[in-house]
């Protein structure tokens, strides 16, 4: 761990040489080193009745300040056909530093094919694939959490669209894109624990400019939790759709998955997953519609769903409804707050569990 950080720290000094000797552009599409990164300090307050004492989402009480992430890297270019890019987390709420994405791009043949290798955010479904500094709400909902994960992963990827080629009579950017990965299936930083390999597949259909849909594939199999048995499977596929038009936006997603031998809970934005034995069939779905006003105001309602059924325990659920608003200051600063009302029986399976909390996020970000 010393050296890694020892190392992080050489490359964050020597960028800035790099920087003003060849300069920098907007994700290494030019020569030379651009250091890039975003801080999220957060408030969360929760509305906690008589009866329940115990603090949500990790927190050891129901009113605290906290860091939610803090990620600084570097990204940029190689003559003539290789880009880079490297991420560490920081924040001590996701028990950093450590490692989030490292991998060396080959892109020759762009826009049509491009291939990198290393440990990269796995592509399936519209959320996760949202960057983080870019998502509208402050979390990401309970079914991505749980059927997207690992939300990372080594391996190789490969991803393309058609460019500015017009398809099926449509001139619009990128009609289609596609992308295809080839991970270990064990997660960021992990060795994997057997010969297979996960596959995940994204097809977008952008027929007009706003509009996107998309469909996501899963599939893997992993070392087994209980030895002597076949390797566990693990099985997801999702739609998406994007629609923007002016200063209205709707976004909306269902994602199935399936679990055989074991299963795993949470996952997501660096923490560590649960493994859960048996067999499990996951579903859900979110929708969000936003309004901006003007160029920095934009309010957001939010509503998720996920259920569970297993072998092993009792159906579980939630629902969530989320009213909330983005201010941005400019292109780098950002307010979000976010009054989430959930509804629940994932406490000691007891039915309609109701929590309600209030979050406060600002994010700075740098590139």
């Amino acid at each position: 761990m010393k050296n890694f950080i020892l190392l992080f720290a050489f490359a964050l000094l020597v960028s800035p040489l790099f920087t003003n000797a060849q300069g920098c552009s907007d994700g290494g599409d030019e020569d030379g080193v651009k250091v890039i990164g975003f801080i999220q300090p957060q408030y969360e307050y929760q509305f906690l009745g008589d009866s329940v004492q115990k603090a949500m989402n990790g927190l050891e009480a129901p009113s605290s300040f906290y860091f939610n992430r803090a990620r600084l890297g570097v990204t940029g270019s190689i003559p003539y056909d290789f880009s880079y890019y490297f991420l560490a987390e920081f924040s001590p709420t996701h028990s950093g530093p450590y490692l989030i994405d490292a991998f060396v791009t080959y892109k020759r043949f762009a826009p049509y094919l491009k291939i990198s290798m290393g440990q990269f955010k796995s592509q399936f479904g519209l959320e996760l694939t949202t960057p983080c500094q870019g998502l509208y709400s402050i979390s990401r909902s309970r079914v991505v959490n749980e059927l997207a994960s690992p939300f990372r992963d080594i391996g190789v990827l490969l991803f393309g669209g058609t460019g500015d080629k017009k398809f099926l009579g449509l001139e619009n950017e990128n009609i289609f894109e596609w992308k295809l990965g080839i991970t270990n299936g064990s997660g960021m930083n992990k060795y994997d624990g057997n010969m297979d390999k996960d596959v995940t597949a994204r097809l977008i259909f952008a027929p007009f400019e706003g509009i996107g849909i998309g469909g996501s594939f899963r599939y893997g199999k992993q070392k087994p939790i209980q030895t002597g048995l076949p390797d566990d499977i693990r099985r997801r596929w999702g739609v998406d759709l994007s629609i923007e038009k002016g200063s209205l936006l709707f976004q909306g997603e269902y994602i199935n998955g399936f679990d055989k031998g074991s299963s795993l809970v949470g996952g997501g934005c660096g923490s560590v997953p649960t493994i859960m034995k048996g067999d499990f069939n996951k579903e859900g779905f979110w929708f969000a519609l936003m309004y901006t006003f003007g160029e920095s105001f934009a309010p957001i309602i939010k509503y998720q769903s996920y259920q569970v059924l297993s072998t092993v325990s009792a159906a579980q659920y939630q629902q969530e409804y989320i009213v909330g608003l983005n201010y941005y200051f400019n292109d780098w600063t950002r307010f979000q707050l976010n009054y989430v009302i959930t509804k629940d029986n994932l406490i000691d399976n007891t039915p309609d569990y109701n929590k309600q909390y209030l979050v406060i996020q600002v994010q700075a970000k740098f590139n």
